[in-house]
């Protein structure tokens, strides 16, 4: 089962989706929020699967507020407005409901949500990824990766055996949610393979020959998942 929290500023539209949720065994709607503070504590300490995420709220965009989560985890956007359909999708959403949704809208996109965590769960059983890139369906091999680098909605996708990355239009968020435990986030901006790693210093790793920074904010997380 997944397991999902809301967020939206209104208690109403909240209300709408733990009853359609209710109506489902296919989602577990742990808590609602209005304000987007109380739902980043939570999401620090509790491990979610699925966002229903209002995207105009007052202290800061759905949008945004996603941007900024270093969790993986699935959203669904909520909103009343439909220009902001397009941004929404751009940041690999689930799906995309425009309020006043139906329960069946609703269902559909919990249906979008399963399919797409099982999904997952393949992929990191597998020990290869198909990327979209350059037009094409590009099969990688997972030992093969050394580290992904992110550029805006772009990622470089290093290899071992290979000096020319694969460029992909894919977030570093749903990278890391496609790639196995043995890779770690070690910055905004990259994530490597763990196996790959020569050299341990105080602020970076080195891995094929290329040293790569520890952002202060994954520094804990690394010291605890790095084994050397």
């Amino acid at each position: 089962m997944i397991k999902a929290i809301a967020i939206d500023d209104e208690p109403l539209p909240l209300e709408i989706i733990r009853s359609y949720c209710d109506a489902t065994d296919e989602v577990q709607l742990l808590e609602t929020f209005t304000k987007t503070s109380a739902a980043k504590a939570f999401l620090t300490d509790n491990e979610v699967d699925l966002l229903f995420l209002d995207i105009n709220m007052p202290s800061i965009s759905g949008i945004d507020f996603y941007k900024n989560l270093d969790e993986n985890v699935m959203v669904i956007f909520t909103t009343a407005y439909s220009e902001y359909a397009v941004e929404g999708f751009n940041l690999s959403a689930i799906d995309y409901l425009l309020k006043p949704f139906s329960k069946e809208r609703f269902l559909a996109a919990i249906h979008k949500a399963v399919e797409y965590h099982e999904y997952q769960k393949q992929q990191k059983a597998s020990t290869h990824l198909f990327i979209k890139a350059d037009y094409s369906i590009h099969k990688v091999a997972l030992d093969d990766i050394t580290y992904v680098e992110g550029l805006a909605d772009y990622l470089k996708i290093h290899f071992e055996s290979n000096n020319k990355p694969l460029v992909a239009r894919l977030t570093m968020k749903k990278m890391e949610e496609l790639l196995p435990a043995s890779f770690l986030r070690i910055h905004k901006s990259y994530v490597i393979n763990l196996e790959k790693i020569s050299t341990v210093k105080s602020k970076s790793v080195i891995l094929s020959n290329q040293e790569l920074p520890i952002g202060r904010s994954y520094k804990t997380d690394f010291e605890q998942k790095f084994k050397p």
